[in-house]
């Protein structure tokens, strides 16, 4: 009996032991996290973020993905075979192919990739296997989101990790996903910016990043681009908290403004709702019902034309101190700068709820040449739709925190104004506390 209570108390204090590390282990890691970089070396900028993939036959887990908050698959430079142990390639990240007859490709298929008639059809391919077995792989179209055409990939099973967080530094402890993706040929790749081979859907389908991560993360999504190649950004999975230096004790929640976040038809992507757009307290209406689209592949933010000759004729009028300069495309209001640099009064988005995101001179005013400076806008066209994309230019240096639980935008509009950028996280990798 007393070797029965010994057991008993034994047995207890581990379950006791372990359920203090478990607490301990939850409240050490609030999110996951990974570096993001700018591209400038393709047709137009870029942002990668790195992930570590599954790693058969390559010495380097780790890719660089392109950011793509509007993609509802994820696909990358892979091979994907039926036994990817025995038969990968050397040098060759492999992983396993979805079935034609699996229910994923039908699912994916259906709802979830890019249909356009310049797309070849989705035919399915079949392979004769050892013993006259036939394996059928699954085709899926996919958008290229540098030149816009359409591409295909094989529907795989596939892995990704980044690192675990507390929102101030990085530890070695990963967390993983297991989403469906598809596998391209390198030569998919070509017009993508150098040693970045697969484009990475941070889109609310369900064959996104977001929702295929650990459940604790899986709800938020927080994107800090950086505004030079040479800095590195940030972005996260988590509900926060999360601390950019010098201020490393100020949570950049505290900084966030909130709006809705609405759904579009026939996309996965982001969108909210502009009311006007205000410089030096004068409105431009923007129309009713107006739809405005979240975008990391649009390098700058692009109006339809009725909007966007409104904006230009308000920011002419009150930057006509400045020396004008012959236009550079695709921009139509361009500036000298021989002399002095430029600071121009802020673009407001006002949002509802009296919200608004303000843009200010590092947002909305581009270096062109060594002597001339441009507003960043883009004329749309009369028929643009959405009428509004917020591009990335616009993005860089703003810490944004997509809800997709409430289903709500938070936005920190500049961070230089905070005396910190995207570029001020501290990436320092620590073994993890248990």
């Amino acid at each position: 009996m007393y070797l029965i209570l010994q057991l008993l108390i034994i047995v207890l204090a581990f379950i006791f032991v372990e359920r203090e590390a478990i607490s301990a282990y939850a409240q050490s890691y609030t999110s996951a996290v990974a570096p993001v970089h700018k591209h400038t070396d393709a047709a137009k900028p870029l942002y990668s973020v790195l992930v570590s993939t599954w790693p058969v036959n390559v010495q380097d887990s780790n890719e660089n993905f392109l950011i793509d908050i509007d993609a509802p698959l994820i696909w990358h430079e892979c091979n994907a075979q039926w036994n990817m142990h025995d038969n990968c390639p050397s040098n060759t990240r492999c992983t396993s192919s979805v079935s034609c007859e699996e229910y994923e490709c039908t699912h994916v298929r259906t709802s979830y990739t890019y249909q356009n008639p310049s797309c070849l059809p989705e035919t399915n391919i079949s392979t004769t296997m050892p013993g006259n077995w036939i394996y059928c792989t699954c085709p899926v179209n996919v958008v290229n989101p540098v030149t816009g055409s359409c591409d295909q990939a094989l529907l795989n099973y596939d892995e990704f990790n980044l690192n675990t967080s507390d929102g101030r530094i990085v530890f070695t402890g990963l967390s993983g996903a297991n989403p469906n993706a598809a596998c391209a040929p390198s030569s998919s790749f070509a017009s993508f910016p150098a040693n970045v081979t697969g484009v990475m859907g941070f889109s609310s389908s369900p064959y996104a990043l977001p929702f295929n991560m650990y459940y604790l993360y899986r709800n938020t999504l927080a994107l800090c681009l950086p505004s030079k190649p040479s800095a590195t950004g940030v972005l996260f999975f988590g509900p926060g908290p999360y601390y950019l230096l010098p201020q490393s004790n100020v949570d950049v929640r505290s900084y966030l403004s909130y709006t809705p976040l609405l759904k579009h038809p026939d996309s996965f992507g982001y969108f909210i709702s502009v009311n006007s757009i205000v410089i030096k307290k004068r409105s431009i209406d923007v129309p009713a019902n107006t739809t405005t689209k979240l975008s990391t592949i649009d390098p700058y933010t692009t109006l339809r034309t009725d909007i966007y000759n409104g904006v230009i004729r308000r920011f002419s009028m009150v930057t006509k101190r400045l020396r004008p300069a012959e236009p550079i495309a695709p921009f139509g209001l361009c500036y000298s700068t021989s002399t002095t640099g430029l600071k121009v009064p802020n673009i407001d988005f006002s949002l509802p709820d009296g919200k608004k995101w303000t843009v200010s001179t590092a947002n909305s005013i581009k270096q062109v040449t060594s002597k001339v400076a441009c507003l960043a806008l883009v004329d749309g066209g009369a028929t643009s739709e959405p009428a509004i994309v917020i591009g990335t230019f616009q993005f860089e240096d703003n810490f944004l925190v997509f809800d997709l639980e409430n289903s709500t935008l938070g936005f920190s509009s500049s961070l230089i104004r905070k005396q910190t950028s995207c570029a001020n996280f501290n990436f320092t990798l620590i073994k993890s506390p248990l």
